[in-house]
């Protein structure tokens, strides 16, 4: 599993920690069974480890993916996207050819 995380996502996380006080930066990347496409992404904070599953480290920062999630994920690389219409972090998943989206952008599914 190959896991990138840009800069701009890099910059925003800690800018994210430091403003709320968070005290780490060490995030949880997970999909959940929700959204119009079925599956869902999430990121949150998340100072524990478990056994099972995968850490990554960027700069200080490290990226945590549980075994259930690591299965829809794949290959994929976290970015921060700040446009006029859309702002937050954005999964771009590497194997596309496997997974849909929603109109939304918020969603997937896996074919």
């Amino acid at each position: 599993m190959t896991v990138i995380l840009t800069d701009l996502a890099k910059q925003k996380i800690e800018e994210i920690s430091n403003e709320g006080g968070i005290g780490h930066y060490q995030i949880r990347c997970k999909v959940l069974g929700s959204g119009c496409a079925g599956l869902s992404h999430d990121i949150i904070f998340d100072d524990l480890v478990g056994e099972l599953d995968d850490v990554f480290e960027f700069d200080g920062i490290k990226v945590v993916i549980d075994q259930f999630s690591h299965s829809y994920l794949g290959d994929f690389t976290l970015d921060f996207i700040d446009t006029p219409m859309n702002q937050g972090f954005k999964f771009l998943i590497g194997n596309t050819t496997t997974h849909t989206s929603c109109g939304c952008g918020k969603s997937f599914s896996v074919i």
